[in-house]
């Protein structure tokens, strides 16, 4: 077994008319979970696992443009758990298309690779190493724990591996470095013919990103309701194109994140964190160990 197959065995050694969704700010890093935040976590983690309950009242919460939900007019889902680089792939994967495809995404729910996976529609899913994951959801999402996090990162991929088969599954290291691979295996999978990135489209990927407000028309980009040339004509014209963020960090690497990340990382040593980040550790290699 090579070294990054090892690593993935087990836990390392510890150490159209589009309805605007108005954007609303991410809480402050410094704030601290609180009970009512913590326990609506733990109820959406065990309601996303079911899509017979999850999927129509997510249809209802978001109508669009995004997140995406899995429906009739679907031709890929691009879907993993939260903080797996989905935002940078599918600007990525949407700019390399001839056409706009439709696309569900950003669901963060089991519950939508499922159905993907009983449609047999071609699908993507991230992963991302789960201590990474987990401090990085914690940042980003204060009433989140690190504990919680690992806890529902491990219910998410174990939920998945009955359907293992039926997906493609693509490395938040590798798709961070070169989404082409995955987007290779993705074709060979499903006899799909969908462009490749281009590396000439980088700085407009991380434009795009870097400038998504929800409540900008042009984001139906990403669930493939509107082209690239209208995003681009957009971009151009000053009345069109959006102000820009109030956090133009909230979806990319930053150095803010980064500290927010190391002061909470010895949460991870933590005796009670210990069996659970063991089994977060043993859901990530088992997604990558069924691949065969």
């Amino acid at each position: 077994m090579n070294t990054r197959a090892a690593k993935r065995s087990g836990m390392p050694e510890l150490h159209v008319h589009h309805r605007r969704v108005p954007h609303r700010p991410r809480t402050p890093l410094s704030r601290r979970p609180s009970a009512w935040g913590r326990a609506r976590h733990v109820a959406r983690t065990w309601l996303s696992e079911r899509p017979a309950l999850y999927l129509p009242l997510a249809r209802r919460r978001y109508p669009g443009p995004t997140p995406e939900v899995i429906g009739p007019d679907t031709e890929l889902v691009i879907d993993g758990y939260t903080r797996a680089a989905s935002t940078y792939l599918v600007y990525a994967f949407q700019l390399a298309q001839e056409r706009p495809i439709r696309l569900a995404h950003h669901l963060h729910a089991p519950a939508q690779i499922i159905e993907a996976a009983r449609r047999a529609l071609p699908t993507l899913v991230l992963v991302r190493d789960p201590d990474e994951s987990a401090l990085s959801q914690a940042v980003q999402e204060p009433h989140v724990t690190v504990r919680d996090a690992l806890f529902a990162y491990a219910r998410f991929h174990e939920r998945l591996l009955p359907y293992r088969d039926s997906f493609v599954v693509a490395d938040f290291e590798e798709v961070t470095r070169d989404i082409k691979p995955a987007v290779h295996r993705l074709n060979d999978r499903f006899g799909t013919v969908f462009r490749l990135p281009d590396a000439e489209d980088e700085p407009l990927v991380t434009e795009l990103v870097r400038l998504r407000p929800t409540d900008w028309p042009m984001i139906a980009f990403e669930s493939g309701r509107v082209s690239r040339a209208e995003v681009l004509a957009a971009l151009a014209d000053p009345k069109r194109r959006p102000a820009p963020a109030a956090d133009p960090d909230e979806w990319v690497p930053s150095e803010r994140r980064r500290l927010a990340k190391q002061a909470r990382r010895a949460e991870l040593e933590r005796p009670q964190v210990r069996a659970v980040r063991r089994r977060a550790w043993a859901a990530y290699g088992a997604m990558f160990e069924a691949a065969g």
